[in-house]
C-alpha cells in the first residue's frame, strides 16, 4: 500500500513539473525559434539558396563546367560559352570575349535603349506609330502581313520585337528613337563590342559590310544588369525582365527546361549563326547563360546543341533536391 501510494506521489510530481515545462517553452516558435509551417517541418529546398545547396560544391561545379567544355570543344563551328551563378558569383567561360553575329539578340540592348526613352518621358509606352512602307521585314513575325497605315503603340512593338522577335516591329521601333541614338546608348550600358548599324540589320543571309556584333559575355553583363533591377530603372528592369520571359520558343534553351523553373531569354538566328542568352531560375538558385554559336553546319544541329548545353546546366542545378528526394525514396524503401 505505502509503495502504490509512493508510486501516485512521484507520478503526480513529474506530471506537474511537464506542465510548468511546457509552460516555460513556446512551442507555437516551432524547432529552434523556427516557426512551423505545416503539419511537417521540413526543409524548403524552393527556398534553398546556391551557397547553401547548389554553389557551395565546387566539385559538382567543375563536373559541369568539364562536361561544357567537352560538347564546346566538340563543336564544329564556333562557339562561345558565359555561365556564372547570380549568388556566389562564381564563373564559367569559353571564348566568352570572341565576336558573333548578334542576329536577334540586338533587340535586347534595343530594347534597354526604348526603356531609357520611356523613363526620360520623351515617348510613352500608349504612343502610337504608323507603320510606313519601306517598315515591313520578313523572318521572324507577322506584323509584315498589316496593311501600311496600320497603327501599333510602343507597347506592342516592344513586346512583340522580344517575345516574337518580330523584325518589322524592330525596324518601327529603330527608326521612332534613332539609329544614332541607339548607337550612343549602347556605349553608355558599357558595351565594347556590341554595335549596331544599318548593314547588320539587314535580314539577308549573306555576310554584310558592317556586320552587328555581340559576346556571350556583354549580353550576359546586360542581363545581369536587368536582373538586378539596374538597367534604366528598377521598374524598367522588371518589366524588361517580365517580357523577356515571355519569348514564344520552345527550342534551345526552352527544350529541357525542367517544369516550374523560369527562363527569361532571347534566342537569335541569322547568317549562320544561331544563340540564346537568358537568365534562368531554378529551385536552388539563379544563373545567367550564353551559348553562342556561328559558322554551323546546320541551324537545327546548332539549335539542338545549345540545348544539350543548356541541358548540363539544369542537371547541376536540379540536383540538390533529386538528391534529398532520391535519399529520401531509398530510407522508404528500406523501412518497407
Amino acid at each position: 500500500m505505502r509503495g502504490k501510494l509512493l508510486f501516485l506521489v512521484m507520478l503526480t510530481a513529474l506530471s506537474a513539473l511537464s506542465y510548468r515545462l511546457g509552460r516555460r517553452m513556446d512551442f507555437s516558435k516551432g524547432f529552434a525559434g523556427t516557426a512551423f509551417s505545416g503539419a511537417a517541418c521540413v526543409p524548403d529546398l524552393g527556398a534553398a539558396t546556391p551557397s547553401s545547396l547548389t554553389g557551395a560544391n565546387p566539385a559538382r561545379w567543375n563536373d559541369m563546367t568539364a562536361r561544357l567544355g567537352q560538347l564546346a570543344g566538340r563543336f564544329p563551328g564556333r562557339i562561345g560559352v558565359y555561365v556564372k551563378d547570380i549568388s556566389t558569383g562564381r564563373d564559367w567561360e569559353y571564348h566568352a570575349d570572341e565576336v558573333f553575329p548578334s542576329a536577334s539578340l540586338i533587340k535586347v540592348p534595343v530594347m534597354i535603349g526604348i526603356f531609357e526613352k520611356l523613363r526620360r518621358n520623351e515617348i510613352d509606352l500608349d504612343d502610337e506609330l504608323v507603320l510606313k512602307k519601306g517598315e515591313k521585314r520578313g523572318g521572324s513575325g507577322n506584323l509584315r502581313r498589316l496593311r501600311y497605315g496600320t497603327r501599333l503603340t510602343v507597347r506592342q512593338l516592344v513586346e512583340k520585337m522580344i517575345t516574337e522577335s518580330d523584325n518589322t516591329a524592330t525596324r518601327m521601333l529603330v527608326d521612332h528613337v534613332g539609329l544614332e541614338y541607339l548607337q550612343e546608348r549602347f556605349a553608355r550600358m558599357g558595351l565594347k563590342q556590341t554595335g549596331i548599324y544599318p548593314e547588320g540589320l539587314s535580314l539577308s543571309s549573306l555576310p554584310v559590310g558592317r556586320e552587328n556584333y555581340t559576346t556571350p559575355r556583354e549580353m550576359c553583363m546586360l542581363l545581369e544588369g536587368i536582373y538586378r533591377g539596374q538597367m534604366v530603372d528598377k521598374p524598367s528592369s522588371e518589366s524588361m525582365l517580365e517580357i523577356m520571359r515571355r519569348v514564344k520558343t520552345h527550342s534551345r534553351f526552352a527544350k529541357y527546361l525542367p517544369r516550374g523553373w523560369s527562363l527569361a531569354h532571347k534566342t537569335g538566328m541569322l547568317r549562320l549563326a544561331c544563340h540564346d542568352v537568358g537568365v534562368i531560375s531554378s529551385p536552388t538558385g539563379d544563373y545567367l547563360l550564353a551559348v553562342m554559336t556561328w559558322k554551323v553546319p546546320d541551324y537545327h544541329f546548332a539549335a539542338n546543341y545549345i540545348s544539350k548545353m543548356s541541358n548540363v546546366t539544369y542537371k547541376y542545378y536540379d540536383y540538390p533536391q533529386n538528391s534529398v528526394a532520391q535519399g529520401r525514396s531509398r530510407r522508404a524503401a528500406k523501412n518497407m
